[in-house]
């Protein structure tokens, strides 16, 4: 079992194929050894803030990026973005939106709240397994982010 605090990749998915489908291909490129999946937006933000069931997690160990869904149970997905990145503690985190939403307003808000990047989920199974997979790459071992 892996330590909470060793999270690097959070991932905010409900639908269950939608969630297993990019653990596989995280999995397939070695990146989903420290992945945590919640399910809904308020799980997100209580494993983010460390609070509810997440309440001894230190909120200094930051995942290295957020896959978020924005259509979520409980609370939205523009909501959790909003919320991660106008508080001092997590605005750095890098927030990568994984969406089925063509809606142009998703897109502009997500931008206005601070998201890094904005993709839309491939319909066709094997490009959206080689979206997840570039996604995973560049956020994992590409990017330089601040400590």
């Amino acid at each position: 079992m892996m330590n909470i605090s060793d999270v690097e990749i959070l991932l905010v998915e409900d639908n269950p194929n939608d969630a297993e489908l990019t653990l596989r291909a995280l999995k397939k490129n070695n990146l989903a050894n420290k992945i945590h999946l919640v399910k809904d937006g308020a799980e997100a933000l209580d494993y983010i803030f460390a609070a509810g069931a997440y309440a001894g997690r230190n909120v200094g160990n930051k995942p290295k990026v957020i896959f978020l869904d924005l259509k979520l149970p409980k609370v939205d997905g523009l909501e959790v973005l909003q919320k991660i990145k106008t508080d001092d503690r997590t605005r750095t985190i890098p927030i990568v939106v994984l969406t089925s939403s063509h809606e142009e307003r998703d897109l502009v808000e997500s931008y206005k709240f601070g998201v890094n990047s904005y993709i839309v989920k491939p319909v066709d199974f094997d490009k959206f397994i080689q979206a997840v997979a570039q996604l995973g790459m560049y956020w994992m071992l590409l990017n330089k982010q601040p400590l």
